[in-house]
């Protein structure tokens, strides 16, 4: 689809001003507003199939008492189904230490497969940086346990080279869990920010979008997490 087809549909989404402001509209409603376009409507699932799997990975360690997946099903985020087949480990893969990481190894995976038959470099750019930073927390920690980083990382050769640092320096400070999550939320919003590709009215920026909403509903989620320990 030619960037100039995407005009109306891009200039009629709400604008997502700040990490903290209110969502104008559900995940699942932006999925239904692009429903007749393919090349943006699958790197948009794939995206959002992250959001679920971390809700699946929360209820699962007792987190939350309640997910609300868009591309899963309940069941199958409450382990009460399969996982879709894609987000399984090859049978000639070598056992993990920690077993959700074999989902994010098939996710990361799965997803760069889309992003590259569909053409969407944001998608492709969004995977090199989620697995870079998910291995530097897991670099970080495994090195504070004494342990070896290598065992912990997840298919490391998709990960683009970010330096994360600062990031992990305040993720490390903070003073609870949730002000940590909060803190890589902002990392990732910022990165959002730098390459939403804004203007372009390609599919690429229809899924960046996306990535901004995501992150935005999650936000909430920690937000209200937080204000009802506080209870």
């Amino acid at each position: 689809m030619a960037a100039g087809e995407n005009y109306y549909l891009i200039t009629s989404l709400a604008a997502l001003e700040s990490l903290t402001s209110t969502p104008p509209m559900s995940n699942y409603a932006l999925l239904e507003h692009i429903s007749d376009r393919p090349g943006a409507e699958e790197p948009v699932k794939t995206l959002l199939l992250a959001d679920d799997l971390m809700q699946r990975q929360a209820l699962l360690a007792g987190e939350i008492e309640q997910a609300d997946p868009i591309v899963l099903t309940a069941a199958q985020t409450a382990d009460e189904a399969p996982l879709p087949e894609y987000l399984t480990a090859p049978p000639e893969s070598t056992p993990r230490r920690i077993t959700g990481d074999i989902v994010w190894a098939a996710y990361f995976r799965h997803a760069m497969t889309v992003a590259r038959k569909r053409k969407c470099g944001f998608l492709e750019d969004w995977v090199g940086f989620e697995v870079a930073m998910r291995n530097a927390l897991a670099e970080n920690r495994a090195k504070t346990l004494g342990l070896d980083p290598n065992e912990y990382l997840v298919e490391p050769d998709l990960a683009a080279p970010v330096n994360f640092a600062q990031t992990i320096g305040e993720w490390s400070a903070a003073p609870n869990p949730l002000a940590g999550l909060k803190v890589l939320d902002r990392t990732r919003w910022d990165w959002l920010v730098r390459n939403d590709r804004a203007y372009s009215f390609e599919n690429d920026e229809i899924a960046a979008y996306a990535a901004k909403l995501m992150l935005l509903h999650r936000w909430r989620r920690l937000t209200r997490t937080a204000e009802n320990r506080q209870d």
